[in-house]
């Protein structure tokens, strides 16, 4: 019964019937087991599905920045730990706005949400392997974080080509550069460039070559 509620669940959201701002945190959460076979960015190593209404502003080789109408998310892939199955526990935290750990179908991660400055939150979401970053309104962290599970739930992994990268030196460069296991302290260099990105007078113009 309970499956049947998040697959309803899921058909309300995508259409458009259920109000995505009166739902709870937990219950967004709840998409997350609502597959997502398709992809339209393609990655060395890994390919996602972009929502609508959001686009690349940036890329390297495992960090994407995305923009939607008001906000960047940061994407940070952490193949190498996805190649060595590597787990790890979270504790949830009392003093965040919100704290809680994430389990679904063999993968795991959390999510937190923390009150920085300015009357903005930080949504630090990591599952499947993947982080993702982004600093919003309360009124909209709902629908911030539905985005952050709908792009971290598509991620599908290359075997092949991740085995073949992990002698490279660049690929452990990136291991050691973000660690997606270590929550983000609210002084971040992060905090630093997505306050200085609302304060560009000009929007960076989307590289079609990206999504080919």
């Amino acid at each position: 019964m309970k499956k049947i509620i998040i697959i309803l669940l899921g058909i309300f959201l995508l259409t458009g019937c259920t109000q995505i701002k009166d739902l709870s945190y937990e219950e967004i959460l709840g998409t997350i087991s609502t597959s997502y076979d398709k992809a339209n960015i393609y990655r060395t190593g890994y390919k996602y599905y972009l929502p609508r209404g959001m686009k690349l502003e940036d890329s390297t080789l495992y960090n994407e920045v995305i923009g939607s109408k008001d906000y960047l998310y940061y994407l940070y892939i952490d193949a190498v730990s996805y190649y060595n199955e590597v787990k790890s526990t979270y504790q949830v935290k009392s003093e965040s706005y919100y704290s809680k750990s994430i389990e679904y179908d063999g993968k795991y991660g959390y999510l937190e949400i923390n009150l920085v400055e300015n009357e903005k939150y930080m949504i630090e979401i990591m599952y499947n392997y993947a982080k993702i970053e982004v600093i919003v309104e309360e009124k909209d962290i709902n629908e911030s974080l539905l985005n952050a599970i709908n792009i971290l739930k598509s991620i599908q992994y290359n075997d092949t080509i991740i085995s073949n990268l992990l002698g490279s030196s660049i690929l452990n460069f990136v291991e050691e550069e973000f660690n997606i296991f270590n929550t983000t302290s609210s002084d971040s260099e992060y905090i630093k460039i997505d306050n200085s990105y609302h304060e560009e007078e000009e929007e960076k113009v989307l590289d079609t070559d990206l999504i080919k």
